[in-house]
Parts: C-alpha cells; sequence; structure tokens
C-alpha cells in the first residue's frame, strides 16, 4: 500500500496567487484554453481526487462524508470511457438504488458530469457512450451477479457498507481480465472491516485520503456544523469526518473484530422468528431512529442460539409509516411475533402495530433499566458466539460498536431493537436482574 498525499486543486492554488499574477496567467492563455478548463477535472479536482500515476492496480479513496469521493470516481470513470481506455466497467454500490441515485444520476454522478454524458438504460442496468464505452449497475447485495461478465474497469462506492464485501470484491475480482492493466477504484468512508484492511495491505494499492473540510466549498455549511457539534473530540468524528480508520472505540460493548468472526449464511431452519421495534417519540428530520430488528434463533437452553437477519431501520417516519416497515420485513422473514417497547405510548404503538400486521401477535416491553444495562447481557452472548449475523449490517454494527464508548453521543435505535429481539429469543424475555444480597 502506498499512500498519497498533495497540495490543493490547481483551481485553489490559481485563485491565491497575487493578483498581477492571475492577470497575467489568463493573458498568456487564449479563450479556448480558458473555455476548456470548465470541465477539466485536472485544473479543479483536488489533488487526493485525482488518479494516482504509478503502477497500481487498485485505487482506495477514504474520506469523510461529503469530501468528495463520489465526484472522484465519476470522473475516473468519465475519462476512461470517453477516451476509450475502458470499454466494459462494472459500478458496484451497496443496493441497486445506491448505484442508480448516487452513482450514475446523483449530484456528482456520472450523468451530472458536463462532457459527452452516458444515456442509461434502466432496463440493462447499464450506461453507454456515445463511443461504445458501456458501464455496468451491480448491487453487493448480491455477489453473484458478477459471475461470469468480464471487466477492464470497476468502481466500487461504500465499500465499508456493502452487505457481503469479501465475497462481492472476491467475485468482482475475478472478472477483472480484460485489457491490458485492469483497474479497480474503491470509494468509501473507512470502517475497519476486513475486506478494507485487505486492500489496504495489498502492495498494489495505493491509497488516497481527504477529510469534510478539504471540500468545505462543495459542502453546506449546516451540514459541517451539525456533524460537528454531534460528534465533536469524539473517535467517530475523526471516523465519520476526518476519514480515519480507527479500529475500535474504548469502552464499547462490541468490538468490530468480534463481529466481523461472526458472519453465517441461513443453513438451517429456525423455531422462532421476530421483528423487534425501538419507536421513536416523534417524526421529523430531527427525529430519532426507528429501530426495526430481524432476528431467528433454534435450540434448547445454553445450546440455544440465535441470527441476527435484517436491519430495516428508518429516521423520520411517521407510524404508519414505521409500522408499514415493520409489517414488510415480518412477512419477507416469516415472523409470527412483533416486539416493540412501549415506554413512549406503548398502547398507541400496539395499535399501529396491530393495524399494519394483523397476522402477528405484537408483544408490548418495557424498559426496567438503562440501556447499558439491557445491552450487556447480549454482549455476553455475543461473546459466547450465541449470536450470528446473516449479512453485514453496516449502521447496526457502527452503532454497537460506538455504545458504550466514551463520548457516544445520540439515541442507540438499533441497539435498542437488537436487545429486545435477542433479550425475547434468547433470555425468554427477561431482561437483566437486581438480586438482593
Amino acid at each position: 500500500m502506498k499512500t498519497l498525499c498533495g497540495p490543493r486543486s490547481w483551481a485553489e492554488s490559481t485563485a491565491s496567487l497575487p493578483p498581477s499574477a492571475r492577470e497575467r496567467l489568463w493573458r498568456s492563455s487564449n479563450g479556448s484554453q480558458l473555455a476548456s478548463l470548465k470541465h477539466d477535472w485536472g485544473f479543479w479536482g483536488r489533488r487526493e481526487q485525482l488518479a494516482p500515476n504509478g503502477d497500481w492496480r487498485t485505487w482506495l479513496f477514504m474520506g469523510g462524508r461529503g469530501a468528495g469521493k463520489t465526484r472522484a470516481g465519476a470522473e475516473w470513470v468519465s475519462a476512461l470511457a470517453r477516451r476509450r481506455k475502458a470499454g466494459r466497467i462494472a459500478l458496484v454500490g451497496p443496493t441497486f438504488h445506491d448505484v442508480r441515485e448516487v452513482m450514475v444520476e446523483g449530484n456528482s454522478g456520472l450523468r451530472s458530469l458536463g462532457r459527452m454524458r452516458p444515456a442509461y438504460e434502466a432496463s440493462r442496468k447499464r450506461l453507454v457512450w456515445a463511443n461504445g464505452a458501456q458501464a455496468f449497475c451491480f448491487s453487493a447485495e448480491d455477489p453473484e451477479s458478477l459471475r461470469g461478465p468480464q471487466f477492464d474497469a470497476a468502481w466500487c462506492d461504500e465499500l465499508c457498507f456493502w452487505a457481503h464485501p469479501d465475497e462481492t470484491l472476491a467475485t468482482l475480482e475475478h472478472g477483472m481480465r480484460l485489457g491490458e492493466r485492469p483497474r479497480m477504484m474503491v470509494t468509501t468512508t473507512p470502517r475497519p472491516i476486513a475486506a478494507l484492511k485487505r486492500l489496504m495491505a495489498a502492495r498494489d494499492t495505493v491509497v488516497t485520503r481527504s477529510s469534510t473540510w478539504e471540500n468545505k466549498g462543495n459542502v453546506a455549511a449546516d451540514f459541517i456544523a451539525a456533524l460537528n457539534e454531534r460528534w465533536a473530540g469524539t473517535a467517530r468524528h475523526r471516523q465519520e469526518l476526518m476519514g480515519e480508520l480507527i479500529e475500535d472505540f474504548e469502552g464499547a460493548l462490541w468490538l468490530r473484530r468480534d463481529i466481523e468472526a461472526l458472519r453465517q449464511r441461513l443453513d438451517e431452519p429456525f423455531d422462532r422468528v421476530v421483528v423487534a421495534v425501538d419507536p421513536p417519540v416523534s417524526a421529523g428530520a430531527n427525529a430519532d431512529t426507528c429501530g426495526i430488528i430481524a432476528a431467528a434463533a433454534v435450540g434448547e437452553g445454553r445450546a440455544r442460539r440465535a441470527v441476527v437477519l435484517a436491519d430495516a431501520s428508518v429516521q423520520g417516519a411517521l407510524p404508519h409509516v414505521w409500522a408499514a416497515k415493520v409489517a414488510a420485513l415480518a412477512g419477507t422473514v416469516g415472523a409470527t411475533s412483533i416486539v416493540a417497547e412501549g415506554n413512549n405510548g406503548g398502547e398507541l404503538v400496539r395499535g399501529v402495530l396491530q393495524a399494519a400486521a394483523p397476522d402477528c401477535v405484537v408483544r408490548i416491553v418495557h424498559a426496567r433499566f438503562g440501556k447499558r444495562a439491557r445491552a450487556e447481557p447480549i454482549a455476553a452472548l455475543y461473546a459466547q458466539g450465541r449470536v450470528k449475523h446473516a449479512a453485514a449490517f453496516p449502521a447496526l454494527e457502527d452503532e454497537m460498536c460506538a455504545f458504550g464508548a466514551d463520548g457516544f453521543a445520540g439515541s442507540p435505535d438499533r441497539v435498542d431493537a437488537l436487545v429486545w429481539a435477542l433479550t425475547d429469543l434468547l433470555l425468554g424475555g427477561e431482561g437483566p436482574r437486581i438480586r438482593a444480597l
């Protein structure tokens, strides 16, 4: 792994020149040269956003939220396609929706760039440029979809938020066999997952990094201020804004490496499946997330074990909306029971859930102890190897690995729902008890 960092963009450097120097520069350039700068990414892009020189196979661009990763990926792919340096390009994101709405149609996506915009053929999930170059869309939810196709380039966005990062990358790499030097670009906010660490350790990987601050001219000031206020001084701040790879948060109940070791494909029937809900007090942009977690269990006594099946949590939704999400998830995973925290309007919660999922038994539970006290027995079950994850659940796992850590802020809504689901399945619905001595 080689790590590159460098000065700001040519545009910023030019803007910082004394007025007399800028005047001389403009006068020495003709009109066509100046006009071409409008779409010249080499002029506008920051050093870390530009494709590195050298004989690399993977370019890994790690950055904070809003650091300009998507624009860098789109410009790289666009340049390859326009110059016909790549004719078959893979676009891989966490879901098809992410690929289409961010990588293809987003404000910084491929179809937003000024020159030679490609046509998007939704029925074939591909982009086609006028010169015949093509880019094909894939979801990391389905690694097998990459088995068979061949590519000479690939752009992988938000690797650390893929459901199956190892399998998807491995299958993609087997298809990188066209052209003289097939290359892959990976853009992501870092999380300490095994797939990212392997990429970083590879000798043919080049790493560039950027923080949110370095792209502040293209990001709403309120966005940066809000994140800074929420996470200032915490490890989460370093990860989400500075783009640093943080291994584990001190004091957290769960460690990333332990969760990484608990992935399990579903290969057995379960005797019980539940969906657990941690309802928000309110709705709207600033409301807490409605934690919605599905889990299943099998076995008896201390041999009983559980698998987390899905995280369908939703933020800012009205009660009838999150209740519909709960009902849909219950139908998908085959749950006949819904467990919901009722500390904030228990009967209202019961009513809205029963209306949305009339075929499910709705059980309202009440928290008698603090969040950490309720979570500790569940963390112990993880440590015993009695809980697995059917896939990667990035948002849930991020919350798990931050919960209880120094400086943790916010409401652990996904963790709350997880705790209720696993308490119901493995602890008989009972939380921790206090025994008199």
